[in-house]
């Protein structure tokens, strides 16, 4: 049973948008659902609790939602990250959150960490630009996304049911094969098979 638990791979999933009927958050569920055998995702939902970074702050000592947020990804096997795309870039409050993270650099949970990033727009273009902007931040914090395959659900609204289902095929099995792709780069980062 031991074995058995340290062999379950523990994701920690963060939408980076704060929308109810969000479709990032919609595929970050969709996610929980098609996650394969041996890996448990966590829906990390205390994204717009987390104050606007300041070093000021920082310096007199983080916020608990700060501190638990970086205990989370402490502990966490790897990130998987659904990120919308805003005026082609990442949003505010997941790039704040990062920043709260990533501090101080030399202890960042997020240094060495295995990481899938994934996205839903109701645009033609996805958030190929959102995702590519996440990845510049990650060469910061050494943290270490998943390449391939892309999840960029574009169209998303034609993609999702009117309960917020991920309902196309095609987008599923990417999704799914990106959860397998994470589960084997997790693996071999941590010097497994």
């Amino acid at each position: 049973m031991a074995d058995e638990a340290r062999d379950t791979l523990r994701v920690l999933g963060i939408a980076g948008s704060l929308r109810k009927g969000s479709y990032n958050r919609a595929l970050l569920r969709t996610a929980v659902e098609l996650a394969p055998d041996g890996m448990t995702i966590e829906v990390y939902d205390r994204l717009r609790e987390i104050p606007p970074y300041d070093q000021d702050q920082d310096a007199a000592g983080q916020p608990e939602v700060v501190l638990d947020l970086k205990r989370r990804i402490r502990e966490a096997d790897a990130l998987l990250i659904a990120t919308p795309e805003y005026n082609y870039g990442i949003p505010g409050v997941l790039k704040n959150a990062i920043d709260w993270a990533s501090r101080p650099p030399k202890d960042t949970p997020l240094a060495e960490k295995p990481a899938a990033i994934m996205g839903a727009s109701v645009g033609i273009g996805g958030t190929i630009r959102a995702q590519l902007a996440l990845r510049q931040a990650f060469l910061f914090t050494n943290t270490h996304p998943v390449q391939k395959p892309e999840v960029i659900v574009a169209e998303a609204a034609q993609k999702f049911d009117a309960e917020l289902r991920l309902v196309d095929p095609a987008a599923r099995e990417f999704l799914r094969q990106l959860l397998e792709s994470l589960a084997t780069w997790t693996r071999r980062l941590r010097g497994g098979a």
